[in-house]
């Protein structure tokens, strides 16, 4: 529970309540409880004093008329919060008559100021300025005088509407200050939200890019033995080592990324070195050792010099060529070709031709190329793949690299 929470019964009614002012009729607070019963005890009081005053020089039934009117209007302004501007007009009409109302009056023109629009309020005080400058003619008070009577009504008129304005320019300081809280308050949980989305996004980006490469490995070596049962004892001592030494790096890229999330370094980097376009040759004597037939053409003589983030982004798209050629056509050569230099750019290519003959069906969601398509985005850089004009399959991507 908030501190607003608790004291709720502090605010009036229209803040208290969820729906701010545009509630309908919101219902009375604790605090709006002691306002109107301070005001009818002030407009009693105020209406007690002038009708002793009015006894001393009036007949009794004009005493009478005046209690009367003084305890009604007294009792009307229980009525001021739901209809501000029409209690105002008519206590004006009753001051006229009976000077009883004028405490009455008074904290009605201040619920006018408080709840109404301007051109409202200055038309019903002008209204209180001419009843009560009759008031004067009609019933004047032999303790004071003429002019005292109309300087004083004059100046308690505008002191009430010039408080009640006040009020209601903080009460609208208040509500456009928590108005902002609030919608500061969605902003920033929309942005979390925005936040974790793209988290999410980039572990699972990163988890397919690295573990993808090394369980289509274990995945194809696995299937030859099962379908060649009876391969030289060389090739299955061969195939076991490939698939021994992909698990381990799996279980050491997953074990890399569950740190990561469990505790994140400031870089957002784990602890192993990242691949980098210097690393690529690697890669690709990785895939030639588990049996594929892959030519690496690169013009980029000093791959140290091309940045870590755009060798990163090259050598993850060159993976998920080389892992989407084994898993779609097994067998047929692939070619990474790297291209470019500092202010030109690096491009990047990865082409297989199309398998000989039918190929059995791997499962896959194409999340990779997806995947792909969004880092090249990120790193300033746009990718392109699908069939080649010549037949199989191409992999097309350049990235921007600074001079």
């Amino acid at each position: 529970m908030t501190r607003t929470d608790r004291q709720r019964w502090l605010l009036p009614s229209h803040l208290a309540e969820p729906g701010g002012s545009g509630a309908a009729r919101p219902r009375r607070t604790v605090r709006d409880w002691i306002v109107d019963t301070s005001l009818f005890l002030l407009a009693a009081l105020v209406g007690l004093v002038a009708a002793d005053t009015s006894a001393q020089y009036t007949s009794e039934a004009v005493t009478l008329f005046d209690q009367l009117a003084g305890a009604l209007a007294c009792c009307a302004l229980w009525l001021r919060r739901r209809w501000p501007a029409g209690l105002a007009v008519g206590l004006c009409l009753v001051n006229l008559v009976a000077p009883v109302a004028a405490g009455a009056l008074l904290a009605s023109l201040f619920s006018v100021a408080v709840r109404r629009p301007f051109r409202e309020i200055a038309w019903i005080c002008a209204l209180a300025v001419a009843t009560s400058v009759a008031q004067a003619f009609l019933r004047p008070d032999p303790t004071t005088g003429l002019t005292l009577s109309l300087v004083l009504g004059f100046v308690l008129i505008l002191l009430v509407t010039a408080w009640g304005m006040l009020v209601r320019s903080r009460r609208q300081l208040v509500e456009a200050l928590r108005e902002r809280a609030r919608r500061a308050e969605a902003e920033a949980e929309l942005r979390a939200a925005q936040a974790q989305r793209l988290a999410r996004e980039a572990i699972a980006r990163e988890m397919h890019d690295v573990l993808a490469h090394r369980l289509t490995l274990l995945s194809v070596h696995a299937g030859a033995l099962e379908f060649r049962p009876d391969a030289p004892p060389e090739q299955v001592a061969r195939a076991a080592g490939v698939i021994r030494d992909s698990a381990h790096e799996a279980l050491q890229d997953l074990r890399e990324i569950i740190g990561v999330l469990r505790a994140p370094d400031e870089d957002g980097e784990g602890n192993r070195p990242q691949p980098t376009l210097a690393t690529l040759g690697a890669l690709v004597d990785e895939s030639r050792e588990a049996g594929a037939e892959v030519v690496l053409d690169t013009t980029v003589d000093a791959p140290d010099a091309v940045p870590a983030a755009t060798g990163r982004t090259v050598y993850r798209i060159a993976q998920e060529g080389l892992t989407n050629a084994r898993k779609h056509a097994p067998g047929t050569p692939v070619t990474v070709t790297v291209r470019g230099r500092p202010g030109e750019g690096l491009t990047v290519e990865v082409r297989n031709p199309a398998p000989a003959g039918p190929v059995p069906h791997v499962p896959g969601s194409g999340q990779g190329l997806i995947g792909l398509t969004e880092r090249a985005a990120l790193a300033g850089g746009r990718l392109a793949h699908g069939p080649a004009p010549e037949g199989g399959f191409a992999l097309h991507a350049w990235l921007p690299w600074p001079p």
